[in-house]
């Protein structure tokens, strides 16, 4: 993805950036965390990624190279296609994303059907053994079952088996443990990380929870704004953070040793068409100057493969 600029309409008149050129890669058997607080672009970024932006929003400029295609010049065929069979996606609610009139296995024998992979008694042992990959119990049972039917954890499992039925090369699992309790958020993430090792998966994993990226990812996208305003390794960024916003973030974490009252990051991200002129943190940042207020940063680099979008690290003009 390069560029990538996503806007809505304001009703005052003119567009607003939700997503504002916003440049990330992902490798095969690689996991990318994007992270930020509600509100920063995340799932606006995903669903421009498959070009499913509702309108009135559009997506304004960039590339969205995908296994060597630019997806923004295909048309919605052939972009039916790819959603689901190259690219997977795992949607943040279950109950809402999946049909409450179909059945779990009718929803994703009709995934396999559209895309020509089973139909009939082959497409109902491919559901069964799709369920069975992702540790449902009872496979051929809850396959039956309606989505009300199934717990939370259940109703996750048959959202990502949907996902991963087509063999997509690319997975998006926009907040997959939102809602579950911390056992069951334990095995959907010890699943993804099992399917991803399993299949060679890319994985682009949204969320706001720190810990999740920790424990998954291999690099981190610390979004705020519709920017990412600092990329890395994750070991490199959790040592060493650079931007005032994911040093804010980190330090919001409790820790085993902690005594002292946690911190938090003061005020809240602006809402869409808000943001300063600058840099979209300058309003809540503690280093805040003149110039923060101005021209949003560059990306300037940290480390090796570690940027942050933040004037604090520009080396002096001589």
């Amino acid at each position: 993805m390069q560029h990538l600029r996503t806007v809505f309409p304001l009703h005052t008149g003119g567009d607003t950036a939700a997503v504002a050129d916003v440049s990330f890669t992902l490798d095969r058997g690689r996991t990318l965390g994007l992270v930020g607080e509600s509100g920063s672009g995340k799932s606006v970024t995903a669903l421009s990624l498959i070009r499913l932006v509702q309108p009135p929003g559009r997506i304004a400029a960039g590339q969205i190279q995908f296994d060597g295609q630019d997806l923004m010049t295909l048309d919605e065929p052939a972009m039916r296609a790819i959603r689901g069979r190259r690219i997977g996606f795992v949607f943040q609610e279950p109950m809402v994303a999946l049909n409450p009139v179909f059945t779990i296995g009718q929803q994703i024998a009709e995934t396999l059907t559209v895309h020509g992979l089973a139909r009939g008694a082959a497409a109902r042992k491919k559901v069964v053994e799709w369920l069975a990959a992702v540790r449902m119990p009872n496979p051929a049972q809850r396959a039956d079952a309606y989505p009300h039917q199934l717990s939370g954890g259940l109703r996750q499992r048959a959202m990502i088996a949907l996902a991963l039925c087509a063999e997509p090369s690319l997975v998006i699992a926009d907040e997959p443990t939102t809602a579950l309790d911390v056992t069951v958020q334990a095995e959907i993430l010890d699943l993804l990380r099992e399917l991803r090792r399993e299949f060679g998966l890319a994985l682009l994993l949204i969320t706001h929870d720190l810990g999740v990226v920790a424990e998954m990812a291999d690099h981190v996208a610390v979004m705020y704004g519709g920017r990412i305003v600092e990329y890395g390794p994750v070991q490199t960024v959790f040592a060493g953070a650079a931007h005032p916003y994911t040093q804010g973030l980190l330090a919001c974490l409790p820790t085993l040793h902690t005594t002292a009252r946690l911190q938090a990051i003061p005020g809240t991200v602006p809402s869409l068409g808000q943001f300063p002129a600058g840099c979209g943190f300058a309003t809540r940042c503690p280093h805040r100057f003149a110039l923060c207020d101005t021209t949003p940063p560059p990306d300037i680099r940290c480390g090796e493969a570690h940027v942050a979008a933040c004037y604090l690290h520009q080396e002096p003009a001589s």
